[in-house]
């Protein structure tokens, strides 16, 4: 009995022992010293692609404001009118308040008359500025009579004007668009007394 017992152990050790090597044998071919091998099929993640902006739209990038061109108004909005002469007339169709604290006259200037007539005397007195703005309406002076105040139209340090220039004849029953930025008077005054050179004096109500 004791050597049945025996010889019964004596394999049971050996079959340990032979299973303990062959793992480590196989251990150590799978050890290079490298990455462990990912599963067959397996694919690195990638990052995500950044969303493609559609073309017209807003990318978020500061817009620089184009003042001297003006923006469009409705022409069937008449907020004053004043008459000059030979048969011209000015109507005023916007008086608003922009950013960076300037106030922005836009209208258009109709020929009434049965004569084609030129821009005269618009841009005012001033020889600087006359000859840096010939054919302008750099002339133009807004008066707060509350805060008894006159603005003038806004120049740069080379006198040229925030305003229409190069203004060319107008036709009978033609008109011609204009515009002028001036300094914004405060925000308490609401209404102003407007001039154009050669045109009647008129009040505009500020909006915004």
């Amino acid at each position: 009995m004791s050597i049945r017992r025996t010889t019964t152990t004596r394999r049971a050790l050996t079959a340990v022992t032979l299973t303990a090597a062959l793992a480590l044998a196989l251990t150590g071919c799978g050890d290079d010293g490298g990455e462990q091998p990912r599963s067959e099929g397996s694919v690195a993640p990638s990052a995500p692609a950044a969303p493609s902006t559609p073309e017209g739209e807003d990318k978020g990038e500061p817009q620089q404001e184009d003042t001297a061109a003006g923006e469009s108004v409705d022409p069937n909005v008449k907020l004053a009118e004043a008459r000059g002469q030979a048969g011209l007339v000015l109507v005023i169709n916007e008086v608003k308040r922009d950013s960076g604290g300037f106030l922005t006259v836009q209208g258009e200037i109709a020929n009434e008359g049965d004569e084609v007539r030129t821009p005269s005397g618009w841009a005012g007195s001033e020889i600087s500025i006359v000859q840096k703005n010939p054919n302008s309406v750099a002339g133009a002076t807004l008066v707060d009579k509350a805060g008894k105040k006159r603005y003038y139209v806004l120049r740069d340090t080379d006198s040229r004007c925030l305003c229409t220039t190069a203004l060319a004849s107008i036709a009978p029953g033609k008109s011609a668009s204009v515009f002028m930025q001036f300094p914004a008077p405060p925000q308490t005054t609401t209404e102003v007394d407007f001039t154009l050179p050669t045109f009647a004096t008129t009040s505009l109500k500020i909006s915004g």
